[in-house]
């Protein structure tokens, strides 16, 4: 079967660019697989960082081509006709904000008005983290160009249900993140990050967002219960909104020596290293479907704090693997005192590398071939 997974790849950054570049490499063992990704995926004006790509010598994805330039209408004609020209029995469509679906949701109709083609949406969100003009509206564009869908949350299979959309759609787990190289000594990424070994660490990972809630964990942080357990903080990402307020926020609780920010996006050849030193990693969403940093602590073996919020609980077994908390400073302070002061973290370890089998890149494989086969048929 000849599969093009329409999205972004390598050198763009970040986490559904991994997903994609992962995705086609375990694709391609079985099918002919490659990805159309962006010739311009955000213009800069509406890009919260400092670039979309991962750095200056990142090469692009193994089989991937750069067709759509997302607010050119005419680069949805040329792709699509490109598209068409490969002659593909299957196209799986990443979505996972509004303000890619007239793009998408075109070149889908293109395409089929060329050729016999199933589409699949790969919806990493249904409804966005942060409100958007018309945004509704402009996901059901893309919603009905699809044949059927899958979701990697409860909460977004939730979500297209009550859309309203009457098609296919199947529930498979976030994979586990394989891409960022075997874990690395403790030891060694101290001395790398210049950090004390003996020291505990927490660890927030990725772009700062309103949304991600590192405030909660600051509120948390902060707590009269958690001052003399020796802990740091690391903040390991890029802010996508203001930093004063948290600077601000770290200064007012007294944390400004126990608050480490790394101020800038982490690159793959690093991401080993932050792990390595982190005794616990710490997800205090406020709203959330899935989360690529919990599929990227169970690779590396890291227990895990998350928030009540979207499928998260799904992914994280709590008491098991880690904690499942209320968005709630004393709530989460309460779990990061356990889990220090009665040294769960062996037992949380050893508890994930069983839990960890049932996120797998072959289960994303077999969904994608039976979704297509109930399609097709």
């Amino acid at each position: 079967m000849k599969i093009l997974l329409v999205g972004p790849a390598s050198p763009f950054r970040g986490g559904i660019a991994n997903f994609n570049d992962s995705l086609c490499t375990v694709l391609d063992n079985k099918h002919d697989a490659r990805i159309i990704s962006f010739s311009l995926q955000y213009p800069s004006l509406l890009f919260p960082g400092r670039t979309q790509y991962e750095d200056s010598t990142s090469e692009s994805a193994v089989h991937s081509i750069n067709l759509i330039n997302s607010i050119n209408p005419f680069s949805w004609h040329s792709a699509a006709a490109e598209i068409a020209k490969m002659k593909p029995d299957c196209l799986v469509v990443h979505y996972w904000m509004p303000f890619f679906a007239p793009a998408l949701g075109s070149i889908i109709r293109k395409v089929k008005d060329k050729i016999k083609v199933k589409t699949i949406g790969l919806l990493h969100n249904v409804e966005p983290h942060e409100g958007m003009l018309a945004g509704k509206r402009l996901g059901r564009y893309f919603f009905d160009s699809c044949d059927g869908f899958i979701t990697m949350s409860s909460t977004v299979l939730s979500d297209l249900k009550n859309q309203g959309i009457d098609k296919p759609a199947i529930l498979i787990p976030h994979p586990v993140y394989d891409i960022f190289g075997k874990p690395v000594s403790r030891q060694f990424a101290c001395e790398n990050l210049r950090l004390n070994c003996n020291q505990k660490h927490l660890l927030f990972f990725g772009i700062i967002r309103k949304y991600k809630g590192l405030d909660l964990l600051l509120e948390a942080f902060g707590r009269q219960r958690l001052s003399n357990l020796n802990i740091r903080l690391i903040v390991a990402g890029e802010f996508y909104e203001k930093e004063r307020r948290y600077i601000d926020l770290v200064r007012k609780l007294g944390l400004k020596h126990k608050v480490i920010f790394t101020r800038g996006f982490v690159p793959k050849n690093k991401v080993a290293q932050y792990f390595a030193v982190s005794d616990l990693v710490v997800l205090p969403y406020l709203t959330a479907t899935q989360s690529g940093v919990t599929q990227i602590a169970y690779h590396f073996n890291k227990p895990m704090l998350v928030t009540n919020v979207g499928g998260l609980k799904d992914v994280v077994a709590s008491g098991k693997v880690g904690y499942v908390c209320e968005k709630d400073p004393d709530d989460i302070a309460a779990a990061i005192a356990d889990f220090f002061e009665n040294s769960r973290s062996s037992l949380f370890i050893e508890n994930i590398k069983t839990e960890k089998k049932r996120f797998s890149w072959d289960a994303m494989v077999t969904g994608i071939e039976e979704l297509y086969s109930e399609i097709k048929n």
